[in-house]
């Protein structure tokens, strides 16, 4: 009788465990679905609602910042009628995205857009210097093979910005309107459209065969197109350094400070660009003094002695902003009649300066993907052709958001000895010369965006800090540091790698989507 009791107990506690399971994977789903639809309306539900005079667009874009622009002129050049949306058109003032890597130019090269760099007084940017513990490297872009106007720039982002406006606007079939999109509208599953509000407060829709979504880091539209899974590791501190010349002219500066880097760049002819990385979410408090003590006590002994006068006025005068640094692996719903671009859909820490770069080259991708259709309105067969977009723009983005999710924790300081020794492996690496910093640099330039020369690279310095550990008398301590720092390095880079998908990555021409031809009508 009490086995019986015993096991009628056993039993009802699976069969309870089991209820509860279903219930919970029911209620995640319904999360999702209702995270997905609720940036999402259905075209019938906004009948009678006023509608834009978009005069029969193509494509709309939402959001005209450095991707939404740099497409708006793209395809208007093609020939296509574009109905842009942008938040504000006013000149945006950020401190990031002010430093566009030389693969970034040669994509502006290739969409025509060269001169948006021009009158803006941008810097030519020619490599990098390293900073450490009182030591210093040079790393200059390999650009022997390129053009010899092949090189970085740097310049305020708003300036930038409103010069590919003005471009994207010189076309007669771009329109850019201010307006605020709160919805998608949507259609037996198809994106028709957009619902927005204008600057003076009326509620218009707008209906095209493609809306593309471009409204940015903060983009309230991305949960019904992707799965963004968005990580903060840290936020930048940005100060601009006036009147001052940095150790090495037209170089962008990393310094390998503790807790973890500072970056200088120069923005305009008088002007340099630092940011600070604060790890974590929280930065100390502007408004109390607390963040101008800590960049006077805990930053300015750690910035080269030449800049340590204007890092001490820039901080004195007060003009101290702050931002968080997200990044987020692309993670797309395909949907007919739809597609996220720029940070909205893809992101990476800023340390390298590649979210340009990445962008440009997915506009290129794009652009190569739509140049042979005339019509865009079979919307299911559109997305499926589109699918391949997601596969052709792996190699590029791939490699510059690992290497900068990387580089980042590489390059943070840490009390474990084996990330201690990691670190300092790279910057001894890199200080060799030759293919041991060219080959990093033309990966972290755009030149040359191959994956796999990036794991090459990677696991290369960590057999090179094991070899200093090892020689030149090995000991039980330094050989197990040697095995934490393999094992830290595989940690840092693996679960990168799988987050942008090891397939896609390496093994492209492997996906079935790599090979969509072009609808045939």
């Amino acid at each position: 009788m009490a086995d019986q009791f015993v096991w009628g107990w056993i039993l009802s506690s699976l069969v309870a465990l089991v209820a509860l399971f279903g219930m919970a994977v029911r209620k995640r789903k319904r999360d999702g679905i209702s995270r997905r639809t609720e940036c999402v309306k259905s075209v019938s539900a906004i009948t009678g609602e006023c509608r834009s005079d978009n005069g029969g667009a193509d494509v709309i874009i939402v959001g005209a910042g450095v991707a939404g622009a740099a497409l708006a002129h793209t395809l208007g050049k093609d020939g296509r009628q574009v109905h842009v949306i942008e938040r504000d058109l006013t000149e945006p003032d950020r401190i990031v995205g002010e430093l566009l890597q030389p693969g970034g130019y040669l994509k502006l090269l290739e969409l025509g857009l060269e001169d948006c760099v021009e009158e803006i007084d941008a810097q030519r940017v020619y490599g990098y210097a390293l900073f450490k513990d009182g030591k210093h490297t040079r790393l200059s872009y390999p650009s022997e093979k390129f053009h010899s106007d092949v090189s970085g720039r740097s310049f305020h982002n708003g300036r930038f910005i409103q010069r590919m406006r003005e471009k994207a606007v010189s076309l007669p079939n771009v329109r850019l309107e201010q307006g605020t999109v709160t919805t998608l509208l949507e259609e037996k599953g198809t994106i028709k459209g957009v619902q927005y509000k204008t600057k003076d407060g009326k509620e218009l829709t707008a209906f095209a065969p493609l809306t593309v979504v471009c409204d940015g880091c903060f983009s309230n539209l991305r949960r019904s197109l992707c799965n963004p899974k968005v990580d903060v590791p840290s936020c930048f501190v940005g100060l601009v350094l006036e009147n001052c010349q940095l150790p090495y002219a037209n170089h962008g500066h990393v310094i390998l400070a503790d807790p973890s880097p500072i970056l200088l760049y120069p923005i305009s002819s008088t002007e340099v660009r630092c940011l600070v990385d604060v790890p974590g979410q929280k930065v100390p408090s502007i408004a109390g003094g607390e963040m101008a003590n800590y960049l006077k006590t805990v930053v300015a002994p750690q910035v080269p002695p030449e800049l340590y006068d204007s890092f001490i006025a820039a901080v004195d005068k007060g003009n101290i902003r702050t931002m968080p640094n997200r990044s987020m692996p692309a993670a797309p719903y395909p949907t007919p009649g739809a597609l996220l671009m720029g940070d909205a859909f893809n992101m990476r820490h800023p340390l390298t300066g590649g979210g340009m770069t990445v962008a440009l080259s997915d506009i290129v991708v794009l652009r190569d993907l739509l140049r042979p259709l005339r019509d865009l309105s079979d919307a299911p067969t559109l997305c499926r052709y589109l699918e391949s977009f997601y596969t052709l723009r792996k190699p590029v983005a791939s490699t510059i958001n690992t290497l900068a999710g990387a580089l980042y924790k590489v390059f943070c300081a840490s009390p474990d000895q084996a990330r201690k020794e990691m670190r300092q492996a790279c910057f001894d690496y890199l200080s060799l010369g030759g293919i041991f910093s060219t080959g990093p640099v033309s990966l972290l330039s755009g030149l040359n965006p191959r994956p796999l020369s990036l794991v090459l690279h990677f696991f290369a310095v960590a057999i090179y800090g094991v070899g200093r550990l090892l020689l030149p008398f090995p000991s039980p301590k330094r050989i197990w540091i040697g095995a934490r720092l393999i094992s830290g390095a595989s940690a840092i880079i693996f679960p990168i790698i799988k987050a942008e998908g090891v397939r896609q990555m390496f093994f492209p021409v492997t996906v079935p989507a790599y090979y969509r031809a072009p609808p045939v009508k």
